[in-house]
Formats: structure tokens, sequence, C-alpha cells
């Protein structure tokens, strides 16, 4: 049968489970059309590419959305911390330590994806330990009913519809089982939390054994991580930042992502390293002061390996504990 009649009898077939088989046990799905919008949703991904096989699977009429991860999508968590409980929760010595050992554990493999990428390890591990405690936590969550929820619920639904097609994709090409593809809540995938996009844009195989295992491989993590910096303009060899001192008739409105200067305009504004020295170079033409947590907090100068950070995840929070625990693994 065709692509097209398979879709229309597909069509059918649902409409005819929406009204025999409506779940009593979710008002919700009831209340907002899911079963007509997961009609939909199955037909689209007939026309992205994905298989008949993968669609009946993934998308059954006994699918509904996940009321825990709508409530989750709402808390926003570094809201409610200073960046001195976030930094006490994140950076550990613990976590300092086992980053140390994971270093030395893989120093070989580590080293070797640096050269081929011009990423330093020490950042690869940072990322790492961050995102998943080193591989032991990845999230517990499916990640096609994660984000069949989200992309339903309509706040975002645009993004995570987009996300979710490519995750079938990525299940579809047989880099992962449908339900070992697990992840958090959001749907970040695998040991360095890759968004389905991120995964087709930098996910790599570097182990060449025909999939791109961000969930099992260490090779496919490392590598992956280490082209996600590269491919967003990491400079090898240079510095994220550093930690320094304003004057006191210093203008805070300079402060910020969004403020990008000469370095010149810096060091003419009384800007200099704990020492007292003046700003070094780094490699980059602008440069930016930032103050995460904000008034009272230690002030850095950050530089272009910060704003690739920021591309992984555009936290001001995330990206300084990054680069503050790469230096602690460069000691």
């Amino acid at each position: 049968m065709a692509v097209r009649g398979r879709v229309r009898l597909l069509g059918a077939i649902l409409l005819a489970m929406v009204v025999l088989l409506k779940p009593v046990h979710s008002s919700y799905a009831d209340t907002k059309d899911f079963y007509l919008w997961l009609n939909d949703l199955r037909q689209e991904a007939f026309r992205y590419g994905i298989s008949e096989r993968l669609i009946l699977e993934a998308l059954p009429y006994t699918l509904v959305p996940n009321v825990r991860i709508l409530r989750l999508d709402r808390k926003q968590p570094e809201n409610t911390v200073s960046f001195t409980r976030y930094r006490k929760n994140v950076l550990t010595k613990a976590r300092i330590k086992e980053g140390r050992f994971m270093m030395k554990k893989h120093k070989t493999l580590l080293n070797r994806i640096g050269r081929d990428y011009g990423v330093e390890p020490r950042y690869i591990v940072a990322l790492w330990g961050i995102e998943t405690n080193f591989g032991k936590n990845t999230g517990g969550f499916e990640v096609i009913p994660a984000l069949v929820t989200l992309a339903y619920d309509g706040r975002r639904g645009a993004f995570f519809r987009k996300e979710l097609l490519r995750a079938l994709r990525i299940v579809d090409q047989g880099n992962i089982g449908l339900h070992e593809m697990k992840g958090s809540w959001a749907g970040a995938m695998g040991q360095c939390q890759f968004m389905p996009t991120s995964f087709e844009n930098f996910a790599e195989d570097y182990n060449k054994d025909g999939r791109r295992d961000i969930w099992n491989t260490k090779a496919d993590v490392f590598a992956s991580a280490a082209r996600y910096l590269s491919s967003n303009g990491w400079k090898a060899g240079k510095a994220w930042g550093h930690r320094v001192r304003l004057p006191v008739s210093f203008n805070n409105k300079l402060i910020g992502t969004g403020v990008k200067k000469p370095l010149k305009f810096w060091n003419d504004a009384g800007v200099r390293l704990l020492n007292g020295k003046m700003v070094p170079h780094e490699g980059a033409d602008l440069v930016s002061v930032v103050q995460p947590g904000g008034v009272g907090y230690k002030v850095y100068i950050v530089y272009d390996n910060y704003r690739g950070i920021l591309r992984w995840n555009a936290s001001l929070y995330f990206a300084t504990i990054v680069g503050l625990f790469a230096d602690g693994l460069n000691h």
C-alpha cells in the first residue's frame, strides 16, 4: 500500500479508536482532544519519513500525557536558589575528585578525542560530570512519551514537536531502541544530555560501530561533547574566563553577556585580575563581564569559550560552573 494510502487508513483507524477506546482515567486527554491531536501527529510522522512500524509502536492509542512532566516543566529551579547554593550543590569536592579520577581512567581516549576536535579533555569531563554525574544519572524518563506530553501541552508545543519527530528518526535509524531511549523529563538524552536536534547535529559514532550511542558508549559520549564545543567556535588552549575585580566607579550596566567590548575597553575601565594584573586577551576580539547571581557575587571576565558553553546551556550559572569545574580538573 502506498504511503498516502497508509496515512489515510491509519487516520481512519485512530479516529475509530477515539470513539471506542478513550480511556476514562485521563480527563486531561479527553478535554483537550488528545487523540485527535495524536492522529495528526502520526500522519505528520509518516510524512517526515518515520516507519509505520515505529509509529504504531511509539505512538499507540494507549498513550496519554504525563501530568508529572507538565508540573516539572513549569518549575524553574535555578530561579529558586542562589549561585552560592547552586555551586555548592553542583561543584562538590567529591565530584571534582571523581572528575580527576575519570580524567586518569579515560586518559588515552580523552586525549585522542581532544586532539581530534581541538577541545581540552577537562572540559569534556566537566560537562559529563555536571550533566549526568559521569553517566550515572541520565534520567529515567522514556524520551518519546515525554516529548509527546510537552509537544501536546502547547506552552512550547512547536519546539517540542520538532524535537519529537527528530527523536523518532533517531530511533528509526537504529541508534538506540525505543524503550532504551531514556533521558530527562524535557527530552535531554544520554550521558551528555543532548536534545534530539543537538543529537542530529553533533552526536558522533566515534567507535564506528554504526550507531551514535550517547547512552552507553564512552567514545561516542566524549566525541559528541567535543564536537558540540568545536562546532560552536571553541578555541583550544584559551581560557573560558578569569575572576576579576572591578573598580569602585564601575558602571554595573556594563555587566552581562549582552555587552561585548574589546579587551582594551575593560583594561582602560580598570578591570583587573585578582593579582592586580591586566586582563589577558585569550584570543577573543570581544569580551564580556558577568556576575552570576547578581550584585554582591563574584565577577568574571569571559571569552569566546564561555559563549560556546552557553550554547550548550544558556545559563550563566551552568557556564560558569563548567568553567570552574574544568579549572579544578587542571590542578
